[in-house]
């Protein structure tokens, strides 16, 4: 849990430098160039020799190189092209990591038992090389990006930004709005962020038998799915801050299950159904929210700084929920802790007020 903690405090430094990367160079680039770079470097723990120092290491490179892969490049251009329907296709186009939530384990499961752990490493190392890589190097461009090279692209992007309506990321840091999002979101991304990684073990805690763990948590993806889209769907439609309220709200009731014990199967269901819609909602969320409330002109800066809180948390929490249950033998302590802090969070985006509009 502490090589999460480390990738997450890498991704704090690597968030911001990659958002201003993207406004700067173009974030088609920033994304094909980091997609090369996290494939390498996550097959570089097959290299793994048993030095803990080398793994730590390991997870810092890999954040590093690979921040160009997260949310803030691909929602950028996501932005850019749709408006009316800006939530939904936030939704649609971040279904990705549903899908690979609920096939990966069983196929990291099946490699090492056949292949051996390292070959596992290289295997899933380039799935981004040979998936991701091609899809965006033929289909991912941003809006007015396909025929510009070099010197004209810059001066294209330079006279975009003059045009483009929102505020900067000097101007964001000093809106009240972007620190109630800091706040929000370090608090929601720790009680999603915490119980996710942690999950087998809670429910082996509990009394769960493995094959009901196996199919319990494999929930996590399906519910990530149906989050992003009826997220996204609902977010178009309705103030996103009160939509948020009510789906970042539902996890703080699956902690308080979770902490009280006693699950039955359904219930664990249930509970583990509305984590993963959470996270399902999260970073479209965020992108959603950036858009509406600052505006495009410095998109991927403000959000990749505001995604360094959201690592805050989503890294704190394993660590966290890990030690507890190290030195108390239960999750119930921080399950309880995780539910009144999702509740907070939720209720703070409550003070965003209505969207902003901004003059070209």
């Amino acid at each position: 849990m502490t090589g999460l903690m480390i990738m997450t405090l890498a991704v704090l430094v690597a968030s911001t430098v990659v958002g201003y990367l993207g406004d700067r160079f173009g974030v088609r680039r920033v994304a094909l160039i980091s997609l090369v770079l996290f494939s390498l470097s996550f097959m570089a723990f097959s290299m793994s020799n048993g030095s803990i120092v080398l793994f730590y290491i390991n997870w810092a490179v890999m954040a590093l190189l690979g921040a160009g892969t997260l949310p803030v490049t691909w929602t950028r251009a996501v932005n850019n092209y749709f408006d009316v329907r800006k939530g939904l296709a936030l939704g649609l186009s971040l279904i990705g990591t549903g899908i690979f939530g609920f096939l990966i384990k069983p196929i990291t499961a099946w490699l090492i038992v056949t292949y051996g752990w390292r070959t596992t490493y290289l295997v899933i190392g380039l799935m981004p090389l040979f998936i991701a890589f091609p899809i965006a190097f033929f289909a991912f461009h941003d809006v007015g990006t396909r025929s510009e090279t070099g010197e004209a692209r810059r001066k294209a992007s330079a006279a975009r930004q003059l045009l483009t309506p929102g505020l900067t990321l000097g101007q964001a840091l000093k809106s009240w709005r972007y620190w109630v999002l800091a706040f929000a979101f370090v608090l929601v991304s720790f009680g999603v962020g915490g119980t996710i990684p942690n999950m087998e073990n809670i429910l082996k805690v509990a009394g769960f038998p493995g094959h009901d763990i196996v199919s319990l948590v494999a929930l996590i993806g399906l519910s990530v799915i149906v989050g992003r889209i009826i997220g996204g769907w609902l977010i178009d439609r309705f103030w996103a801050p009160g939509v948020a309220f009510v789906m970042l709200s539902l996890p703080a009731m699956s902690c308080w299950l979770m902490a009280s014990g006693g699950m039955s199967v359904p219930a664990a269901a249930m509970s583990i159904f509305l984590i993963g819609f959470a996270a399902g909602v999260e970073y479209d969320l965020m992108a959603f929210l950036v858009a509406r409330y600052f505006g495009m002109k410095s998109y991927s800066a403000i959000y990749g700084s505001l995604y360094g809180f959201f690592a805050v948390g989503a890294g704190a929490g394993p660590v966290v929920f890990g030690r507890v249950f190290d030195k108390t033998g239960s999750y119930g302590p921080v399950l309880g802790t995780t539910a009144a802090l999702l509740i907070i969070g939720a209720v703070s985006l409550l003070f965003l007020g209505r969207y902003q509009r901004f003059e070209r």
